[in-house]
């Protein structure tokens, strides 16, 4: 797991210069959701504040992100994908899959739908350790 993480955040680089794997991450987050506060992000990635704050910065400072006063309460700014932030997440999304597609090409289908199975498997905890109670943190 440690191997395909820091193959992930190398490749992000490769992909777009100025896209880190985590920026790349909460892009996609904010693509997804239509928009959302950085507290919200922070909370949906487990993720301190602070942390979540520089890279917002950092993608405001690229002209990725906007922010936009909420219709519902004006105190409080939403986050939003810019233009250009939609267009090289597309570009970025599109190359991951093309190398996806690459490094896959020659599995056969039997072990790239266990995989896949794998994955969801995966990706579908619920965050609870073998005795029932949640990990620490």
């Amino acid at each position: 797991m440690t191997s395909f993480a820091r193959r992930a955040r190398a490749s992000a680089g490769r992909l777009h210069p100025e896209l880190s794997l985590v920026s790349y991450t909460l892009l996609g987050h904010l693509e997804e959701s239509g928009g959302c506060r950085a507290t919200d992000l922070a909370a949906h990635y487990a993720l301190d504040k602070s942390t979540v704050s520089r890279q917002v910065s950092a993608l405001e400072r690229a002209a990725l992100i906007e922010r936009r006063p909420d219709p519902e309460d004006h105190r409080v700014q939403v986050l939003h994908l810019t233009d250009t932030g939609r267009r090289i997440l597309a570009q970025v999304t599109e190359s991951r899959r093309t190398a996806f597609r690459e490094r896959l090409a020659d599995w056969p289908a039997e072990d790239l739908e266990r995989f896949a199975e794998y994955l969801v498997r995966y990706n579908a905890w619920a965050g609870t350790t073998v005795s029932g109670r949640p990990p620490r943190r």
